[in-house]
């Protein structure tokens, strides 16, 4: 439960920036994704009602919620404005809203947001009590938090506490990381145990969950509530059915093909095919690695998909490349 919001599993899709839009997070939901976080979305172009954030977006699909809760991720520095922005996201129909105080990239965290905030946590807990406030009883605020600013730094578990107890806030999602490594070196995850025993409210681990394997191991010894899947779930939605169904073994050749053409036609739908052409060229090179080709030749259909102008002639390089694989695995 998050605050009054139940949620069928405890394995989620994390928020992904520029990639996290509705047909990737159905995407997570047809493999069995409890909840699916959106790409972080700016709470200042939902003030001044940018076109592409509030069609593109902030887009969400009925077919979304047939698996459960779909929550948007804001990201900004003023409450009043971060108020607004989850009154907007609550009213298209997003069950949950989260905040972004952990991105730790450069041009985020010169505005004051991400985890700049972490350097902040009075205004932290004035933005989160302004998105409380905006979202209204019976929708769920969550934050997502680093570990702190740099290494060694404990400012994240001391504001996740102040952020449930004074702004309420209905669970965290924890990336045990410092902002300064970005996605590099080993999570602390005895710092998440001790975080997920004293917060009164659910804390969901996140960071450096790249298999199955390093799940389990992350979600045994913290006692989170739920872990929150990221990039191993690049490419990869075989993940989520291989801990919440016990799936054993990779995908075969034409479920990667035929994923990754259910993901072609989402993303026509989503942008039409000449835009979905360029857009898709960074998701290719996550199902390429999957299929059984010879080095060689996987970087050339690399190299050729990144150069394709639109889906029906990325399908076509794929189908000459994968055509005598397809039939047998």
């Amino acid at each position: 439960m998050l605050g009054p919001l139940p949620v069928p599993n405890r394995v989620l899709l994390a928020p992904l920036a520029g990639i996290g839009n509705w047909f990737v997070r159905l995407q997570a939901k047809r493999y069995g994704a409890g909840m699916a976080v959106s790409e972080m979305v700016s709470s200042h172009a939902i003030h001044h009602r940018n076109a592409r954030t509030i069609g593109e977006m902030l887009r969400i699909d009925p077919r979304e919620h047939a698996g459960g809760p779909v929550s948007i991720q804001l990201f900004g520095e003023d409450p009043a404005i971060m108020r607004e922005a989850a009154a907007h996201v609550v009213s298209i129909g997003a069950d949950a809203v989260d905040i972004n105080m952990g991105c730790p990239v450069p041009k985020v965290r010169r505005t004051g947001a991400g985890a700049q905030l972490l350097a902040d946590p009075d205004l932290a807990v004035a933005l989160a009590a302004g998105a409380v406030q905006g979202a209204g009883s019976g929708v769920p605020v969550t934050v997502k938090l680093r570990s702190g600013l740099r290494a060694g730094d404990r400012s994240g578990f001391d504001l996740a506490h102040r952020l449930v107890a004074e702004a309420g806030v209905a669970g965290i999602a924890f990336h045990p990381r410092s902002a300064a490594v970005h996605h590099k070196g080993t999570p602390d995850y005895e710092l998440a145990s001790e975080l997920a025993s004293s917060l009164p409210a659910p804390v969901i681990i996140t960071g450096g969950l790249s298999d199955a394997r390093r799940v389990h191991e992350a979600f045994e010894s913290t006692g989170a509530a739920a872990v929150m899947l990221a990039r191993g779930a690049l490419g990869n939605p075989w993940i989520f059915q291989e801990l919440l169904e016990g799936r054993d073994g990779q995908p075969r050749t034409r479920e990667i093909l035929d994923e990754l053409d259910w993901t072609m036609d989402r993303a026509a739908e989503h942008l039409g095919p000449e835009r979905a052409g360029r857009y898709l060229r960074k998701f290719y090179p996550w199902y390429v690695a999957r299929l059984q080709l010879a080095p060689a030749q996987a970087r050339e259909l690399q190299r050729a998909l990144q150069s394709a102008p639109g889906v029906d002639e990325a399908r076509e390089l794929l189908d000459a490349a994968c055509r005598p694989l397809a039939g047998t695995a």
